[in-house]
Protein backbone atom coordinates (compact mmCIF):
# COMPACT_ATOMS: atom_id res chain seq x y z
CA UNK A 1 0.00 0.00 0.00
CA UNK A 2 1.15 3.52 -0.81
CA UNK A 3 -0.45 6.49 0.93
CA UNK A 4 -1.67 9.54 -0.99
CA UNK A 5 -1.63 12.68 1.13
CA UNK A 6 -5.12 14.19 1.43
CA UNK A 7 -6.45 11.36 -0.81
CA UNK A 8 -5.58 13.62 -3.74
CA UNK A 9 -6.36 11.92 -7.04
CA UNK A 10 -8.00 8.94 -5.34
CA UNK A 11 -11.39 7.89 -6.73
CA UNK A 12 -13.31 6.80 -3.63
CA UNK A 13 -16.76 6.08 -5.07
CA UNK A 14 -19.06 6.52 -8.03
CA UNK A 15 -21.74 9.21 -8.08
CA UNK A 16 -24.31 10.61 -10.50
CA UNK A 17 -24.88 13.86 -8.58
CA UNK A 18 -22.21 16.31 -9.72
CA UNK A 19 -19.02 16.26 -11.75
CA UNK A 20 -15.97 18.41 -12.43
CA UNK A 21 -14.47 17.55 -15.81
CA UNK A 22 -11.97 19.79 -17.61
CA UNK A 23 -12.90 22.66 -15.33
CA UNK A 24 -16.65 22.37 -15.99
CA UNK A 25 -18.94 21.86 -12.98
CA UNK A 26 -22.26 20.12 -13.60
CA UNK A 27 -25.16 19.05 -11.40
CA UNK A 28 -26.77 15.88 -12.81
CA UNK A 29 -25.24 16.77 -16.19
CA UNK A 30 -26.47 20.39 -16.23
CA UNK A 31 -23.74 23.01 -16.63
CA UNK A 32 -23.43 25.30 -13.60
CA UNK A 33 -23.46 28.32 -15.93
CA UNK A 34 -26.96 27.44 -17.13
CA UNK A 35 -28.23 26.68 -13.65
CA UNK A 36 -26.80 29.91 -12.22
CA UNK A 37 -28.32 31.92 -15.05
CA UNK A 38 -31.77 30.37 -15.33
CA UNK A 39 -32.71 28.15 -12.36
CA UNK A 40 -33.67 28.79 -8.77
CA UNK A 41 -32.22 27.12 -5.70
CA UNK A 42 -35.45 25.17 -5.20
CA UNK A 43 -35.15 23.76 -8.73
CA UNK A 44 -31.59 22.71 -7.93
CA UNK A 45 -32.70 21.01 -4.71
CA UNK A 46 -35.23 18.98 -6.68
CA UNK A 47 -32.64 18.19 -9.35
CA UNK A 48 -30.13 16.94 -6.79
CA UNK A 49 -32.69 14.82 -4.94
CA UNK A 50 -34.52 13.29 -7.88
CA UNK A 51 -32.08 13.50 -10.80
CA UNK A 52 -34.26 15.68 -13.02
CA UNK A 53 -35.56 19.23 -13.21
CA UNK A 54 -39.04 19.63 -11.73
CA UNK A 55 -42.25 20.43 -13.54
CA UNK A 56 -44.20 23.46 -12.30
CA UNK A 57 -46.41 21.26 -10.12
CA UNK A 58 -43.43 19.34 -8.72
CA UNK A 59 -41.63 22.57 -7.91
CA UNK A 60 -44.72 23.99 -6.23
CA UNK A 61 -45.07 20.86 -4.09
CA UNK A 62 -41.42 21.06 -3.02
CA UNK A 63 -41.82 24.72 -2.08
CA UNK A 64 -44.93 23.90 -0.08
CA UNK A 65 -43.17 21.02 1.65
CA UNK A 66 -40.19 23.23 2.52
CA UNK A 67 -42.44 25.92 3.96
CA UNK A 68 -44.49 23.37 5.89
CA UNK A 69 -41.27 21.99 7.43
CA UNK A 70 -39.50 25.27 8.21
CA UNK A 71 -40.58 25.84 11.81
CA UNK A 72 -38.01 24.58 14.31
CA UNK A 73 -39.06 22.74 17.50
CA UNK A 74 -39.41 25.14 20.44
CA UNK A 75 -36.87 23.09 22.39
CA UNK A 76 -34.19 23.83 19.80
CA UNK A 77 -34.94 27.57 19.91
CA UNK A 78 -34.80 27.47 23.72
CA UNK A 79 -31.44 25.71 23.44
CA UNK A 80 -30.11 28.43 21.14
CA UNK A 81 -31.00 31.01 23.79
CA UNK A 82 -28.79 29.19 26.31
CA UNK A 83 -25.64 29.29 24.18
CA UNK A 84 -22.93 31.74 25.27
CA UNK A 85 -23.25 35.03 23.37
CA UNK A 86 -19.80 34.58 21.85
CA UNK A 87 -20.49 31.05 20.57
CA UNK A 88 -18.94 30.33 17.19
CA UNK A 89 -21.75 30.36 14.62
CA UNK A 90 -20.73 27.04 13.05
CA UNK A 91 -20.43 25.40 16.46
CA UNK A 92 -23.93 26.65 17.27
CA UNK A 93 -25.26 25.34 13.96
CA UNK A 94 -23.58 21.96 14.39
CA UNK A 95 -25.09 21.52 17.86
CA UNK A 96 -28.55 22.70 16.87
CA UNK A 97 -28.73 20.44 13.83
CA UNK A 98 -27.69 17.48 15.95
CA UNK A 99 -30.44 18.29 18.46
CA UNK A 100 -33.08 18.39 15.69
CA UNK A 101 -32.81 14.62 15.50
CA UNK A 102 -34.09 14.35 19.06
CA UNK A 103 -37.43 15.81 17.99
CA UNK A 104 -37.96 13.72 14.84
CA UNK A 105 -39.77 10.42 15.39
CA UNK A 106 -38.46 9.26 12.01
CA UNK A 107 -34.83 10.06 12.82
CA UNK A 108 -33.72 6.43 12.81
CA UNK A 109 -35.89 5.33 9.88
CA UNK A 110 -33.52 5.12 6.92
CA UNK A 111 -36.07 4.13 4.30
CA UNK A 112 -35.94 6.23 1.12
CA UNK A 113 -39.32 7.85 1.75
CA UNK A 114 -38.40 8.81 5.30
CA UNK A 115 -34.96 10.07 4.28
CA UNK A 116 -36.43 12.36 1.61
CA UNK A 117 -38.81 13.80 4.21
CA UNK A 118 -35.85 14.37 6.52
CA UNK A 119 -33.83 15.95 3.72
CA UNK A 120 -36.63 18.47 3.09
CA UNK A 121 -37.00 19.12 6.81
CA UNK A 122 -33.26 19.67 7.28
CA UNK A 123 -33.10 21.96 4.27
CA UNK A 124 -35.95 24.10 5.58
CA UNK A 125 -34.95 24.15 9.23
CA UNK A 126 -31.26 24.95 8.82
CA UNK A 127 -32.32 28.33 7.41
CA UNK A 128 -34.57 29.02 10.39
CA UNK A 129 -31.88 27.99 12.87
CA UNK A 130 -29.24 30.32 11.42
CA UNK A 131 -31.59 33.32 11.32
CA UNK A 132 -32.81 32.57 14.85
CA UNK A 133 -29.26 32.28 16.18
CA UNK A 134 -28.33 35.59 14.58
CA UNK A 135 -31.26 37.41 16.19
CA UNK A 136 -30.95 35.76 19.59
CA UNK A 137 -27.34 36.84 20.04
CA UNK A 138 -28.42 40.39 19.22
CA UNK A 139 -30.99 40.25 22.00
CA UNK A 140 -33.94 39.93 19.58
CA UNK A 141 -36.68 37.33 19.31
CA UNK A 142 -36.52 34.90 16.39
CA UNK A 143 -38.94 35.50 13.54
CA UNK A 144 -41.08 32.66 12.25
CA UNK A 145 -40.89 31.79 8.54
CA UNK A 146 -43.41 33.69 6.43
CA UNK A 147 -43.85 31.21 3.61
CA UNK A 148 -42.09 32.98 0.77
CA UNK A 149 -41.60 30.86 -2.38
CA UNK A 150 -37.82 30.78 -1.94
CA UNK A 151 -35.40 29.86 0.82
CA UNK A 152 -33.41 33.00 0.03
CA UNK A 153 -36.41 35.27 0.62
CA UNK A 154 -37.41 33.44 3.81
CA UNK A 155 -33.88 33.71 5.19
CA UNK A 156 -33.56 37.45 4.54
CA UNK A 157 -37.00 38.05 6.05
CA UNK A 158 -36.21 35.98 9.16
CA UNK A 159 -32.97 37.88 9.62
CA UNK A 160 -34.57 41.34 9.58
CA UNK A 161 -38.35 41.06 9.80
CA UNK A 162 -38.59 43.29 6.73
CA UNK A 163 -39.80 42.54 3.24
CA UNK A 164 -36.68 41.34 1.40
CA UNK A 165 -35.41 43.36 -1.56
CA UNK A 166 -35.90 41.61 -4.91
CA UNK A 167 -32.28 42.06 -6.01
CA UNK A 168 -31.01 40.84 -2.64
CA UNK A 169 -33.15 37.70 -2.95
CA UNK A 170 -31.84 37.07 -6.47
CA UNK A 171 -28.25 37.52 -5.32
CA UNK A 172 -28.57 35.15 -2.38
CA UNK A 173 -30.51 32.62 -4.47
CA UNK A 174 -27.74 32.59 -7.08
CA UNK A 175 -25.11 32.09 -4.38
CA UNK A 176 -27.11 29.14 -3.02
CA UNK A 177 -27.28 27.59 -6.50
CA UNK A 178 -23.53 27.95 -6.98
CA UNK A 179 -22.63 26.36 -3.63
CA UNK A 180 -25.17 23.51 -3.70
CA UNK A 181 -22.82 20.65 -4.54
CA UNK A 182 -19.20 20.12 -5.48
CA UNK A 183 -18.45 16.46 -6.02
CA UNK A 184 -16.67 14.62 -3.19
CA UNK A 185 -15.41 17.56 -1.14
CA UNK A 186 -14.39 17.18 2.51
CA UNK A 187 -17.81 17.84 4.08
CA UNK A 188 -19.68 15.70 1.56
CA UNK A 189 -17.24 12.86 2.10
CA UNK A 190 -17.71 13.23 5.86
CA UNK A 191 -21.49 12.94 5.44
CA UNK A 192 -21.18 9.85 3.26
CA UNK A 193 -18.72 8.17 5.64
CA UNK A 194 -21.12 8.75 8.52
CA UNK A 195 -24.25 7.36 6.87
CA UNK A 196 -22.26 4.48 5.34
CA UNK A 197 -22.32 3.04 8.86
CA UNK A 198 -26.15 3.17 8.53
CA UNK A 199 -26.27 6.09 10.92
CA UNK A 200 -29.06 8.67 10.45
CA UNK A 201 -29.18 11.78 8.28
CA UNK A 202 -29.01 14.17 11.24
CA UNK A 203 -25.69 12.59 12.18
CA UNK A 204 -24.54 12.86 8.57
CA UNK A 205 -25.33 16.58 8.34
CA UNK A 206 -23.71 17.16 11.73
CA UNK A 207 -20.53 15.49 10.50
CA UNK A 208 -20.61 17.57 7.33
CA UNK A 209 -20.99 20.82 9.27
CA UNK A 210 -18.05 19.85 11.45
CA UNK A 211 -15.90 19.44 8.33
CA UNK A 212 -17.23 22.62 6.71
CA UNK A 213 -16.30 24.66 9.76
CA UNK A 214 -12.59 24.45 8.98
CA UNK A 215 -10.93 27.46 7.28
CA UNK A 216 -9.53 25.24 4.52
CA UNK A 217 -13.09 24.40 3.47
CA UNK A 218 -16.11 26.56 4.30
CA UNK A 219 -14.35 29.27 6.25
CA UNK A 220 -12.47 30.69 3.28
CA UNK A 221 -15.05 33.37 2.42
CA UNK A 222 -14.87 34.72 5.97
CA UNK A 223 -11.09 34.92 5.59
CA UNK A 224 -11.50 36.82 2.31
CA UNK A 225 -13.68 39.42 4.00
CA UNK A 226 -11.26 39.70 6.90
CA UNK A 227 -8.53 40.41 4.33
CA UNK A 228 -10.61 43.09 2.60
CA UNK A 229 -11.36 44.77 5.91
CA UNK A 230 -7.68 44.65 6.83
CA UNK A 231 -6.73 46.32 3.54
CA UNK A 232 -9.35 49.00 4.12
CA UNK A 233 -9.29 50.97 0.87
CA UNK A 234 -8.53 50.51 -2.81
CA UNK A 235 -5.41 52.66 -2.40
CA UNK A 236 -3.92 50.12 0.01
CA UNK A 237 -4.42 47.10 -2.24
CA UNK A 238 -1.17 47.31 -4.19
CA UNK A 239 1.15 47.54 -1.19
CA UNK A 240 -0.78 44.87 0.72
CA UNK A 241 -0.76 42.33 -2.11
CA UNK A 242 2.88 42.97 -2.99
CA UNK A 243 3.88 42.55 0.65
CA UNK A 244 1.96 39.25 0.91
CA UNK A 245 3.49 37.91 -2.28
CA UNK A 246 7.01 38.93 -1.26
CA UNK A 247 6.56 37.11 2.04
CA UNK A 248 5.13 34.11 0.14
CA UNK A 249 2.00 34.29 2.28
CA UNK A 250 -1.31 32.88 1.12
CA UNK A 251 -3.98 35.22 -0.24
CA UNK A 252 -7.40 33.79 0.59
CA UNK A 253 -9.90 33.16 -2.19
CA UNK A 254 -7.45 32.12 -4.91
CA UNK A 255 -6.74 28.77 -6.48
CA UNK A 256 -8.53 25.46 -6.11
CA UNK A 257 -7.29 21.90 -5.98
CA UNK A 258 -9.59 20.67 -8.76
CA UNK A 259 -9.67 23.76 -11.00
CA UNK A 260 -6.51 24.56 -12.92
CA UNK A 261 -7.99 27.28 -15.16
CA UNK A 262 -10.24 29.04 -12.68
CA UNK A 263 -13.36 28.27 -10.71
CA UNK A 264 -16.38 28.48 -13.07
CA UNK A 265 -18.61 29.70 -10.23
CA UNK A 266 -16.56 32.80 -9.46
CA UNK A 267 -17.60 34.83 -12.50
CA UNK A 268 -21.28 34.68 -11.56
CA UNK A 269 -20.63 36.08 -8.10
CA UNK A 270 -18.30 38.71 -9.55
CA UNK A 271 -21.16 40.03 -11.69
CA UNK A 272 -23.54 39.95 -8.74
CA UNK A 273 -21.02 41.75 -6.53
CA UNK A 274 -20.77 44.53 -9.09
CA UNK A 275 -24.54 44.84 -9.53
CA UNK A 276 -25.17 44.94 -5.79
CA UNK A 277 -22.42 47.52 -5.35
CA UNK A 278 -24.03 49.80 -7.93
CA UNK A 279 -27.52 49.41 -6.48
CA UNK A 280 -26.43 50.10 -2.91
CA UNK A 281 -23.89 52.76 -3.84
CA UNK A 282 -21.17 50.75 -2.11
CA UNK A 283 -18.60 49.80 -4.74
CA UNK A 284 -15.70 49.72 -2.28
CA UNK A 285 -15.51 45.97 -1.74
CA UNK A 286 -16.01 45.15 -5.41
CA UNK A 287 -13.37 47.65 -6.55
CA UNK A 288 -10.88 46.27 -4.05
CA UNK A 289 -11.62 42.70 -5.12
CA UNK A 290 -11.15 43.47 -8.82
CA UNK A 291 -7.78 45.08 -8.16
CA UNK A 292 -6.61 42.20 -5.96
CA UNK A 293 -7.69 39.67 -8.60
CA UNK A 294 -5.81 41.51 -11.37
CA UNK A 295 -2.59 41.63 -9.35
CA UNK A 296 -2.68 38.03 -8.15
CA UNK A 297 -3.59 36.66 -11.58
CA UNK A 298 -0.84 38.66 -13.26
CA UNK A 299 1.89 37.92 -10.74
CA UNK A 300 1.02 34.39 -9.63
CA UNK A 301 -1.23 33.06 -12.38
CA UNK A 302 -3.89 32.26 -9.78
CA UNK A 303 -7.57 32.91 -10.40
CA UNK A 304 -10.30 33.54 -7.81
CA UNK A 305 -12.45 30.73 -6.49
CA UNK A 306 -16.11 30.86 -5.44
CA UNK A 307 -15.24 32.20 -1.99
CA UNK A 308 -13.53 35.34 -3.27
CA UNK A 309 -16.55 37.25 -4.57
CA UNK A 310 -19.13 35.62 -2.30
CA UNK A 311 -17.50 37.60 0.53
CA UNK A 312 -18.34 40.99 -0.99
CA UNK A 313 -21.81 39.81 -2.06
CA UNK A 314 -22.75 38.78 1.48
CA UNK A 315 -21.22 41.92 2.98
CA UNK A 316 -23.21 44.25 0.71
CA UNK A 317 -26.30 42.25 1.71
CA UNK A 318 -25.41 43.26 5.31
CA UNK A 319 -24.92 39.69 6.46
CA UNK A 320 -22.51 39.38 9.41
CA UNK A 321 -19.17 37.92 8.41
CA UNK A 322 -19.38 34.94 10.75
CA UNK A 323 -22.63 33.84 9.05
CA UNK A 324 -20.94 33.41 5.65
CA UNK A 325 -20.06 29.78 6.34
CA UNK A 326 -23.47 28.92 7.83
CA UNK A 327 -25.04 30.29 4.62
CA UNK A 328 -22.69 28.00 2.72
CA UNK A 329 -24.17 25.20 4.85
CA UNK A 330 -27.73 26.21 3.86
CA UNK A 331 -26.79 25.68 0.24
CA UNK A 332 -24.62 22.61 0.67
CA UNK A 333 -27.29 20.82 2.72
CA UNK A 334 -28.98 20.11 -0.62
CA UNK A 335 -25.86 18.38 -1.93
CA UNK A 336 -25.09 16.63 1.34
CA UNK A 337 -28.62 15.23 1.43
CA UNK A 338 -28.44 14.06 -2.17
CA UNK A 339 -25.15 12.28 -1.50
CA UNK A 340 -26.49 10.62 1.63
CA UNK A 341 -29.56 9.42 -0.27
CA UNK A 342 -27.24 8.01 -2.93
CA UNK A 343 -25.02 6.36 -0.31
CA UNK A 344 -27.98 4.64 1.33
CA UNK A 345 -29.19 3.32 -2.05
CA UNK A 346 -26.05 1.30 -2.73
CA UNK A 347 -24.27 1.27 0.59
CA UNK A 348 -20.94 -0.19 1.54
CA UNK A 349 -19.11 0.75 4.71
CA UNK A 350 -16.33 3.24 3.86
CA UNK A 351 -13.23 1.88 5.51
CA UNK A 352 -9.89 2.79 3.87
CA UNK A 353 -6.49 1.59 5.06
CA UNK A 354 -3.52 3.58 6.31
CA UNK A 355 0.14 3.11 5.43
CA UNK A 356 1.86 2.35 8.73
CA UNK A 357 4.99 4.45 9.38
CA UNK A 358 5.58 3.77 13.09
CA UNK A 359 8.18 1.61 14.85
CA UNK A 360 8.23 -2.17 14.26
CA UNK A 361 9.33 -5.33 16.12
CA UNK A 362 9.21 -3.71 19.54
CA UNK A 363 9.48 -5.94 22.59
CA UNK A 364 7.28 -5.49 25.62
CA UNK A 365 9.07 -4.71 28.89
CA UNK A 366 7.20 -5.27 32.16
CA UNK A 367 6.40 -2.04 33.97
CA UNK A 368 8.73 -2.75 36.91
CA UNK A 369 11.69 -3.02 34.52
CA UNK A 370 11.13 0.26 32.63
Amino acid sequence: MTATKGLEGIVATTSSISSIVDGVLTYRGFDIDDLAEYSTFEEVIYLLYYGKLPTLSELEKLRNDLNASSEVPAGVIDQLKLYPKDTNSMAALRTAISSLGLYDKEANDISTESNIRKAIKLQAQITTIIAAFSRIREGKEPIKPKGYPSIAANFLYQMTGSEPDKVAVQALDKALVLHADHELNASTFAARVTVATLSDMYSGITSAIGALRGPLHGGANEAVMAMLEEIGTVDNVESYVNDKLERKEKLMGFGHRVYKNGDPRAKHLQVMSKELGKITGNMKWYDMSIKIEAMVTEQKGLKPNVDFYSASVYTVLEIPRDLFTPIFAISRTSGWSAHMLEQYENNRLIRPRAEYTGPVSQKYTPINQR
